[in-house]
């Protein structure tokens, strides 16, 4: 179980992402633009740089949905290696079966 807190500041981050996505999309066309004046460029990589760091959805860690371990996430379950393999084998998972051979 993770703590609290980082979990807590891991979804803070999700929300400071979500506001600040479509400002950031902007700005990083108008910086990847061949035709954008040096300018319009400089003034735009300013801006972007004046955001808070926890904009960047880079900053944002994938969790456990269950219990917020941070390590071994599998997107396709959201979450984690072990709890998919708990959950495998009590057979909570739809479609999910153990392998024999």
């Amino acid at each position: 179980m993770a703590k609290k807190s980082k979990i807590v500041r891991n979804e803070h981050r999700r929300r400071v992402v979500s506001r600040h996505a479509e400002r950031r999309s902007e700005l990083k066309a108008i910086i990847r633009s061949p035709d954008t004046s040096d300018e319009a460029r400089a003034a735009a990589q300013s801006e972007l740089n004046r955001q808070p760091r926890d904009a960047s959805p880079v900053r944002v860690r994938n969790r456990d949905a269950v219990d917020g371990r941070p390590r071994g996430h599998l997107r396709k379950f959201g979450l984690s290696r072990v709890r998919v393999r708990e959950l495998a084998h009590r057979g909570q998972l739809p479609g999910v079966r153990k392998s024999s051979w």
